[in-house]
């Protein structure tokens, strides 16, 4: 019996992907994964066997990956960012169940909130939110509130998913609720494609957001009634007395 390991590859780049994972990776027989988040990593391993799904196939992904792993390989299953948030971990568990059998191990990996705070600055630095904005496994009405509840809490919001074909103006109605609550010039900001070719980023307020032309490449940051722009950075400040 093989072993199935749920690696988080980070936002793409080999630079963001943490010595474990690499190690991995580079010790699997089998690499499993979205075909993006697979093409991300194929050229550095390209001695391995790479099995691939399209997008709303995480279930055959995974039964796959569990498959492999019965026939006695050592299989990894790649994940953009981290392989628990919003990542395949939770699902390959679901899967095997109450079974012994195959091993399964879990790599953490650098997730957008974390990567993408970093090119803004310090958004992050105290309490925050993450709430994606895609309703295809969580119902739109409990993202709502979601939303609310964040909002009223003062919590900084990190958005995953803020936008896509099917979803055009999502960003839009989550802003729209967050100005219930919110004022227009809360500095908030937005990242595009973490470490890899185009990687962007953009400070604005929360006015300015609700017309950012925002896809799936795309993480937004809401700040907090703490968030101040510093020398053109995003920083939330942690509130130390001495400062």
């Amino acid at each position: 019996m093989g072993k199935l390991t749920v690696v988080g590859i980070g936002p793409g780049d080999y630079e963001n992907m943490t010595v474990r994972a690499d190690r991995v990776l580079g010790e699997c027989q089998v690499i499993v994964g979205y075909h993006v988040y697979v093409d991300l990593v194929r050229e550095r391993y390209p001695d391995k066997e790479f099995l691939t799904t399209p997008m709303t196939k995480e279930a055959d992904r995974c039964r796959m990956a569990l498959e492999e792993a019965r026939k006695g390989k050592d299989v990894a299953m790649v994940c953009s960012g981290d392989s628990g948030v919003y990542g395949m971990a939770g699902l390959v568990y679901q899967l095997r169940g109450e079974a012994a059998e195959p091993e399964i191990a879990v790599v953490p990996g650098l997730t957008a909130a974390c990567s993408g705070a970093a090119l803004l600055g310090a958004p992050l630095t105290h309490d925050f939110a993450v709430i994606s904005l895609s309703d295809r496994l969580t119902p739109w009405e409990k993202i709502e509130k979601r939303l609310a509840a964040a909002a009223e809490a003062d919590l900084s919001i990190v958005l995953y998913n803020p936008a896509s074909r099917g979803r055009p103006d999502y960003l839009q109605r989550a802003c729209d609720i967050l100005l219930r609550t919110l004022p227009e010039d809360r500095p908030c900001g937005a990242v595009r494609s973490i470490g890899r070719e185009g990687e962007s980023r953009t400070v604005l307020s929360l006015g300015e957001l609700r017309d950012f032309e925002a896809d799936m490449f795309c993480t937004v940051f809401i700040g907090s009634s703490q968030t101040r722009v510093i020398g053109g950075a995003l920083v939330t400040p942690r509130g130390y007395r001495d400062v």
